[in-house]
Parts: structure tokens; sequence; C-alpha cells
């Protein structure tokens, strides 16, 4: 697996950006206008799942990345179950539904088996450290 330097080079946290963007196009609908606490729940779960892998990555241990990606895995759960009402309302096709599910169920099986990759290292560090630059006496 390549080393990722910053949170920005993880497949999961760029497939989590797209869901993201998905999620606010599909409850940008005239549908999901008047409901409110829908529309922003949904929202703010695809937008945790996607904050927290970055948090993670930036916290100082594998221990702490894998507690953030799980949180992430339960966040976008919230998505997908989300998605359900979302249909059962009527806010959203089911085609439409069909396609976002699709993409939280797949982040949710790469978010799985990237816990489990981290999990299987045998060291505590996950990123490689930028190379050192000397400073410049002034």
């Amino acid at each position: 697996m390549a080393t990722a330097r910053q949170f920005e080079d993880l497949k999961v946290w760029q497939e989590a950006r797209q869901l993201v963007g998905a999620i606010y196009e599909s409850t940008k609908q005239r549908a999901f206008h008047n409901d409110f606490g829908l529309r922003d729940q949904i929202r703010r779960a695809s937008v945790s799942a996607m904050s927290n892998i970055a948090e993670g990555f930036e916290r100082g241990t594998r221990k702490e990345f894998v507690q953030f990606l799980n949180i992430a895995k339960g966040s976008n759960g919230e998505v997908r179950s989300q998605l359900y009402v979302a249909l059962g309302q009527k806010y959203i096709s089911e085609k439409e539904f069909d396609a976002l599910n699709e993409a939280a169920i797949l982040l949710s099986r790469k978010l799985s088996a990237f816990i489990r990759y981290l999990e299987g290292c045998s060291s505590n560090s996950r990123v490689k450290k930028p190379a050192k630059h000397p400073v410049a006496n002034l």
C-alpha cells in the first residue's frame, strides 16, 4: 500500500468526499426543501464520515486512526439509514437511492478493509514523516 503523506491522499477520504458532494446535490432537490431535519442530518452524517477520516489521520497513533475510521464507518451507516427514509418519503427516486446507497456501501467496505489493514501492521506509525530540511541560519 502506498504511503499517504496527507489525508487527501487516502482513497477512502476521496470517496467520502465524493459521497458528500452527491448527498448535497440530492438534498438540494425541492422534495427535501421543507424537511430540514432529515436534510441537515444526512448532510452532517456524510460530512462526519469524511471529517473523521481526516481527523483520525492527523492523530498521533495508528490506534487513534483506527478509532476514527470506525467512527467514520458508523456515520456512513447513518447516511445509508437516512437514505431509506428519503426513499420512503419519495424525496429521492429509486435510481438515485440505488446509486447513493451503493456508493455508501462501497465506502463502508473500503473503510473496513483499511481498518483491517491498519490493525495488521506491526508498527504504530502510519504515515511516512516528511524529510527534514535544514533550517537556514538567519
